[in-house]
């Protein structure tokens, strides 16, 4: 696991000024802000921050409202769509940012880059995508109608153990001959942390996916450039969708990553960070 020296800022949004945002920042020169997604943290980055770094970036990244060690408000209606942009975007306004900024946002973070690049466009001068969450249409009908339904008991997942966590993480990411644990997709160390995050995530984030609105009809709006990267065989939003956001946004390029499946930089980090980078430098 990486060392980073870690911060807290004071959220300088009125409604979430008492909100502490744990985060991440390393590195001098142009700006990336990293956005990991729901029920992760900010080592989702942990393979790619040191690289910007490396690189000649300014690396940041956070844990979103909720997640991680950032403010965990004890009332469900505290995770909305509107909560969780508004902590980011008053971090994001914290960190005194003279230039415009790259958005790199997985998931739930990748909805929240595309709204933020939406209203503040001047203030985003690139964006990243890594199976981004932007529509209910790309989950299954079955989940559809799941997130249609209020989330109103959370004790079930507030009671559940780490070690269950683990067990679902382990059995999801058998891919037998594959992946950089043989058996797995996905790295011992990223399997421990991400069970780690899911078990110290506040409940009641899963509310969250069923405040967010549909991105689809404001794409064309997005012109600034973006890369979109997935992977191939993501089994949480339907992979058809990413090369439809490619599509859809108008100086996008996109990439599908084969064998993985809804978390790419962290699978195949090695392959990601290379993509990235070559994005990045052409800008």
């Amino acid at each position: 696991m990486n060392s980073h020296t870690q911060g807290k800022d004071i959220n300088r949004r009125e409604s979430l000024d008492i909100s502490a945002v744990n985060y991440i920042r390393e590195g001098k020169g142009a700006p990336v802000l990293m956005i990991h997604g729901l029920a992760a943290s900010l080592h989702d980055w942990d393979f790619l921050l040191p690289e910007l770094v490396a690189s000649g970036y300014e690396a940041c990244a956070l844990d979103l409202l909720g997640h991680g060690e950032s403010a965990k408000p004890p009332r469900l209606e505290a995770y909305t769509a509107q909560g969780v942009y508004d902590h980011l975007a008053g971090w994001i306004d914290s960190l005194d940012l003279s230039v415009p900024v790259i958005l790199i946002g997985h998931s739930l973070g990748g909805n929240l880059a595309l709204l933020y690049a939406l209203r503040f466009p001047a203030r985003v001068r690139a964006l990243i995508l890594v199976n981004p969450f932007y529509s209910v249409r790309q989950l299954s009908p079955m989940l559809q109608l799941v997130f249609k339904r209020p989330l109103l008991n959370t004790s079930i997942i507030e009671r559940t153990p780490y070690w269950l966590f683990r067990i679902v993480i382990d059995v999801t990411s058998l891919h037998f001959g594959s992946g950089e644990d043989g058996m797995h997709t996905l790295p011992a160390s990223v399997r421990i942390q991400t069970a780690l995050d899911y078990k110290r995530a506040a409940a009641g984030i899963y509310n969250i996916p069923r405040t967010l609105r549909d991105l689809t009809p404001d794409l064309p709006r997005v012109r600034m450039p973006a890369l979109v990267l997935w992977g191939e065989r993501d089994q949480s939003l339907a992979p058809g969708s990413f090369s439809e956001l490619v599509r859809a946004l108008p100086n996008a390029r996109g990439k599908a990553i084969p064998v993985c499946r809804h978390v790419p930089h962290q699978c195949h980090a090695e392959q990601f960070n290379r993509l990235v980078m070559e994005f990045l430098n052409g800008l």
